[in-house]
């Protein structure tokens, strides 16, 4: 094959050499960055074989010690609800969390069950910052000792953690008159000043539920959104923006490992990364030896809080499994009344099936923590939903239903009287009902508190599932919590069989 050159002129091959030794050559750097993030832990030693603080300690020591460059974020909700925080206020996650601390912490919903002083006292006993760029004094001054956007210097990268909390806070919880500024328009505003700031990456640690994280991911304002309230495990990427959901309780977690090459040419700095997501089922790892330690004295201290004493019964209480599932029974009326008291609801309704204990107390019968918890073993939590009144006309029919078959639907109430024909057919067995001193108005609208098993439709209880959810599962108080709390106040339980049920 010939080959046909055209000469070029030394004069123009001597500019072509000066022209490249003018430019400054391209420098090229890879910086590996690794975000662990967790939220929605509450109980501090697990799930069956899953999650807890030991398991998550063990992890997450494990990814600084593989790379130093980790950070690891909350994004909310562990100060409650647990049957330990019930006690100690949500002390034992700020323990165990001290073992291995956050980069960064924001407050969760939960973190303001116990209101306002007792988060300021938990972020003081921290050994990690707590932080929320949109939360404030309702006349807008910060909150001592809770901070903002933090930037960090890692590997050369000015990486910056923009901590957004849930503005429904104050709906759902006892947060004050603390101000919670959007959390959509905060992140993206927070996303911006960062920028502005000379952040190469800007990380976004969020409570939010998945709406909201759709918003922010949507703006494109954010490298990585890390967030959690959801309950579920989740990762993706839209090619601008990765993302994380970080489940519950710690079952499963997903570091986040971004290779960032960082390129400087004539002046100009210039990031460019690629996300790859790792999945942790932690029923994997081995529990961290010292934060297991503490959690196996927690678990005797707790152990030795639920033998205390709270109350004396006036009469006697039968929890035996036929009686619950089909008559009205006096702890149940019990079980109703705290959870209405305690939630503000005009009625309560829990299956009968879900009190387990299968016992009898005489009249003077002194009650522990643990028989509460004996009687209430599914760590149900108290909810209340607004339903039409026909709604609830409909809930009732499904209780007696299959009173038949000792069924566990068969409703213990609060607030309600009902006359029911078990001789009907299921579906038209209700009789009457009062409300309070006024008969039921299909047209009306009640609050009823129930737990979340029925609210999601357990025991064929459908009709409470289509009402509007007033208190969720997520901000709910455990039933086992509510009922103790109701007896310690009481000090003497005068619950009896008084009429709310009649069968004809």
């Amino acid at each position: 094959m010939a080959y046909s050159m055209k000469r070029v002129s030394v004069a123009a091959l001597g500019m072509t050499i000066l022209g490249a030794l003018a430019m400054t050559p391209a420098h090229a750097e890879m910086v590996k960055l690794t975000i662990l993030g967790v939220g929605d832990i509450y109980n501090f030693e697990g799930v069956k074989d899953r999650g807890g603080f030991a398991r998550l300690n063990a992890v997450a020591k494990a990814e600084k010690e593989n790379n130093p460059n980790t950070l690891y974020v909350f994004d909310g909700d562990m100060l409650s609800p647990s049957l330990l925080s019930g006690f100690d206020k949500g002390a034992n996650t700020i323990e165990l969390t001290n073992l291995v601390p956050f980069d960064i912490a924001v407050p969760g919903n939960h973190e303001f069950d116990f209101g306002t002083d007792n988060f300021l006292e938990k972020m003081k006993m921290s050994k990690y910052p707590w932080a929320a760029i949109n939360v404030t004094h309702a006349d807008g001054s910060p909150i001592e000792g809770l901070g903002g956007t933090i930037m960090k210097d890692i590997g050369g990268l000015k990486v910056a953690l923009v901590p957004i909390a849930q503005d429904t806070t104050p709906e759902v919880t006892s947060s004050g008159d603390w101000k919670f500024g959007g959390t959509v328009e905060s992140a993206i505003a927070g996303a911006k000043a960062a920028r502005d700031e000379g952040a190469d990456l800007v990380i976004g640690v969020v409570q939010g539920d998945h709406e909201y994280d759709r918003a922010i991911m949507a703006s494109h304002a954010l490298d990585v959104l890390i967030s959690g309230d959801d309950h579920d495990y989740m990762t993706g990427y839209d090619g601008i923006t990765a993302y994380v959901e970080t489940s519950t309780e710690a079952k499963f977690l997903s570091p986040l490992d971004l290779e960032v090459m960082v390129t400087e040419k004539d002046g100009k700095r210039s990031i460019s990364w690629t996300p790859s997501f790792r999945f942790i089922d932690t029923k994997t790892v081995t529990p961290d030896p010292p934060t297991q330690k503490l959690v196996d004295e927690l678990a005797t201290k707790l152990d030795a809080s639920l033998n205390i004493e709270i109350g004396t019964t006036v009469g006697p209480l039968d929890s035996r499994r036929n009686v619950v599932r089909g008559q009205e029974a006096a702890i149940g009326n019990l079980i109703a009344d705290a959870m209405r008291g305690a939630n503000g609801a005009d009625v309560a309704i829990t299956n009968g099936g879900g009190i387990r204990a299968d016992r009898q107390y005489q009249a003077g019968t002194v009650l522990t923590r643990r028989d509460i918890l004996t009687e209430l073993p599914f760590g149900n939590v108290t909810v209340v939903t607004e339903v039409s009144g026909q709604q609830l006309l409909d809930a009732l029919e499904n209780g007696f239903s299959e009173i038949e078959n000792g069924a566990g639907r068969f409703p213990q109430v609060a607030g309600l009287r009902i006359v029911a024909d078990p001789k009907k057919p299921a579906g038209s067995r209700v009789v009457s009902v009062m409300v309070g001193d006024a008969p039921l108005d299909p047209a009306g609208t009640y609050k009823v508190a129930t737990n979340d098993f029925m609210l999601h439709g357990g025991d064929g209880y459908t009709a409470l599932a289509a009402g509007k959810v007033l208190i969720g599962p997520k901000v709910g108080n455990l039933m086992a919590n509510d009922v103790i709390a109701y007896v310690a106040a009481a000090g003497k339980v005068d619950a009896k069989v008084e009429g709310r049920i009649v069968l004809q």
